[in-house]
């Protein structure tokens, strides 16, 4: 780690997640804010916020948004999930900066599957493994040439937010997740904080990844929409794809910040004194 040095004994570090922020047409909305360091220190809050798409929000939703001061909303959607989805609902003023980062076709193959309402493809195409195999693409597609000039962008622009910078995918949580996990280790979040942060999308996702099952099954859409599990969740097993290709590429994440996302060890040190306090 740059300029972190580890102590030899630390406490297992507690995990808040109270940094929720409670939306009706958002789900997987937080605060970075909160999460401790090696050296005992705190990320700030109002500085960093993952989000899933924001194109369903209310009024409320917008409002509330119009709270937290935000500089930017940097969106990491494909044009497909954009068209899919929605444009994000935004405060007034809030400029967006559509940065897309591919997700490999996930979004369209999972739409496609949905969409055939034919058992035996969605099960051809999802299940067996093949779910699991189309993940394992998009954690590997995180370090193609695009994808790395992007996340090291908006780690760049997170060293300079002076108020608050919200980043978000379609799920929030694969893009997002990876995203959140990266700058958090870079500023000396330990690295079991960091995974528990990127898992609990599991829990603020389930209700609602529930009802979308329930929903095509309803509709007649799938028989067997339990094959779309392995897209909606996030595993320890797809970020360890992640990690596994940053080492075989990279050695160690400190030669990734600098090799992979172009970031300068200044930076990296006015990243850690933007967010840590």
């Amino acid at each position: 780690m740059i300029g972190v040095a580890v102590p030899a004994a630390v406490a297992e570090p507690e995990l808040t997640a109270a940094a929720r922020i409670e939306l009706q047409g958002a789900v997987n909305v937080r605060d970075l804010g909160g999460y401790r360091t090696y050296d005992g220190a705190r990320t700030k809050s109002g500085k960093m916020i993952r989000a899933d798409a924001l194109g369903k929000l209310t009024d409320a939703d917008v409002a509330k948004l119009g709270t937290l001061q935000l500089r930017q909303v940097i969106d990491l959607r494909t044009p497909a999930e954009v068209q899919g989805m929605g444009a994000d609902r935004l405060p007034t003023g809030v400029p967006l900066v559509a940065r897309p980062i591919d997700d490999t076709g996930m979004f369209v193959k999972m739409f496609e599957a949905i969409q055939s309402r034919d058992p035996v493809k969605q099960q051809e195409l999802l299940g067996n493994g093949k779910a699991e195999q189309i993940m394992g693409d998009v954690y590997r597609s995180f370090f193609t040439a695009d994808s790395l000039g992007k996340f090291g962008q908006t780690v760049r622009d997170l060293a300079d937010t002076d108020t608050a910078t919200l980043f978000h995918c379609t799920a929030g949580k694969d893009r997002t997740g990876w995203l959140s996990y990266v700058v958090l280790r870079a500023v000396g979040v330990p690295e079991s904080t960091a995974k528990q942060d990127y898992l609990l999308s599991n829990q603020y996702r389930a209700a609602a990844d529930a009802a979308l099952r329930e929903q095509l099954k309803q509709a007649g859409l799938m028989q067997n929409p339990d094959l779309l599990i392995p897209l909606q969740e996030v595993r320890d097993q797809y970020l360890d794809i992640a990690l596994q290709t940053m080492r075989d590429k990279y050695g160690d994440f400190g030669k990734f910040l600098t090799n992979g996302l172009g970031l300068d060890p200044m930076t990296i040190v006015k990243l850690r004194k933007n967010l840590v306090s």
